[in-house]
């Protein structure tokens, strides 16, 4: 992709420089529906060491990231839009962003994590239910998993 043109008005440029990386409206919000449901998380992690892509929310012990996606930059179907200037190296960077999307969902799937995203347009209630009951379901398969033999033998009942 070709050097980032500047900024088309002052406006815009000012208006890029406050768009925030972490910590949005919709995460905010998302963050309160889902600790109103009890659960606890880590926030603006890497679910795996060393790579530098980052999840919004991160249930480390379930293996599951959750990304909030807005609709601009990450190009939702229902209110993704293109600006108009610098038109075709906008095309090219909200494509890249869609390119790295789908390659840190099968980085983090190849690595056993269930990977869920969220559009910011999306009611948080709603979306919350969602994570929670994944969250849930990853918990109580996990609890069911066998005891690991960890090499000490049990002790013997007198009868």
């Amino acid at each position: 992709m070709e050097e980032r043109p500047a900024a088309s008005t002052p406006q815009i440029q000012m208006r890029m420089q406050r768009q925030r990386r972490r910590d949005t409206a919709p995460e905010v919000t998302l963050r309160r529906a889902l600790h109103r449901r009890g659960l606890r998380f880590r926030v603006d992690r890497s679910p795996i060491t060393g790579m530098r892509r980052r999840a919004d929310i991160v249930f480390g012990s379930t293996r599951v990231a959750v990304f909030v996606d807005g609709c601009f930059w990450h190009g939702c179907p229902l209110h993704g839009t293109y600006p108009t200037k610098n038109a075709a190296w906008w095309h090219a960077k909200l494509a890249a962003n869609r390119t790295r999307d789908r390659d840190t969902d099968a980085r983090l799937r190849e690595a056993g994590w269930t990977v869920l995203r969220v559009w910011e347009h999306e009611e948080p209630d709603m979306a919350a239910a969602g994570v929670a009951a994944v969250v849930l379901d990853r918990r109580s398969r996990h609890s069911r998993e066998p005891t690991r033999n960890l090499g000490v033998a049990p002790e013997h009942t007198r009868g």
